[in-house]
């Protein structure tokens, strides 16, 4: 079912009629031109289960190989299949989820006073739709009633400050001391208005102190352009090392002394054993 509608909440008589619409083509599509599987066997072998299934068939072709349908349904069924056309069938589907879905974002867009056109993309008739098919379906595209409804955001509403009025006298006092902190302030304005300003303000006040110096450095970057670079004074001799004054680096390998083991609680010299082993 939510393959079919989607997720979208439908309300009123208008959507009630177009979802009846969609019911009635998608029944006799699915119904006579929707083959499916049905389970003909299941067995388990050990920890592995092996199920065989009949032969895709569609409802139709069932319901007319079953002995206990009577003919005269079978008849009826026949006549019904005669005339439908799958291709027209698939194409109402198709027209009833557009409306579906622009009938979502239309309501979406009311709830904000925005009406959203219904821009419907359906086929006028089964003929131009069947020209369409297998050339405007694109990888991951959603059906119409798949969309996300169209909801705008918020905006969000700044709410009135404590610190609004006094924002020009805070500047005034960063122009006279730059470095001047978020308690030296909460402290000035305690002093001059005890009734408002306490220690519980600091936090604001520590936010406004850094949007005020957030402006203040974008300012001076906008107004002082960069100069030229300026290059760190290379140091003396070139990369290879020639301006290297200590002393000369070691030519050989550092020679490590012969490390002596005790063997039957006597000592064996390690290195001369390995050079006698080697010259023998």
């Amino acid at each position: 079912m939510r393959r079919l509608m989607g997720y979208g909440r439908f309300d009123g008589l208008e959507t009630a009629r177009v979802m009846g619409r969609l019911y009635a083509a998608a029944r006799l599509y699915v119904n006579f031109f929707q083959p499916s599987f049905k389970l003909k066997e299941k067995r388990r072998e050990g920890a592995k289960v092996i199920k065989r299934y009949h032969a895709p068939l569609t409802t139709y072709q069932r319901a007319l190989a079953h002995p206990k349908v009577a003919v005269a349904v079978k008849k009826r069924l026949r006549d019904q299949y005669r005339l439908l056309d799958p291709i027209a069938l698939l194409a109402e589907i198709r027209a009833t989820q557009e409306e579906l879905g622009n009938l979502v974002d239309r309501r979406a867009g009311q709830a904000h006073g925005q009406q959203r056109a219904c821009t419907s993309t359906a086929p006028a008739s089964a003929a131009t739709f069947a020209k369409t098919l297998g050339k405007t379906v694109k990888v991951g595209e959603p059906r119409a009633t798949h969309r996300r409804p169209h909801r705008p955001y918020k905006t969000r509403i700044r709410m009135p400050s404590k610190l609004d009025p006094h924002i020009a006298t805070i500047q005034d006092w960063l122009a006279a001391q730059p470095q001047l902190t978020a308690l030296a302030i909460v402290g000035r304005l305690s002093e001059k208005y005890p009734d408002e300003f306490g220690t519980r303000q600091h936090s604001i006040v520590q936010r406004l102190l850094r949007a005020l110096r957030r402006k203040a450095a974008e300012q001076l970057v906008a107004q002082e352009p960069l100069g030229d670079a300026r290059t760190v004074a290379s140091l003396p001799g070139s990369v290879d090392g020639t301006g290297y004054v200590g002393p000369d680096p070691p030519t050989a390998p550092p020679t490590e002394p012969a490390r002596t083991t005790t063997k039957h609680n006597r000592p064996v010299d390690i290195g001369s054993s390995i050079a006698t082993a080697l010259s023998g």
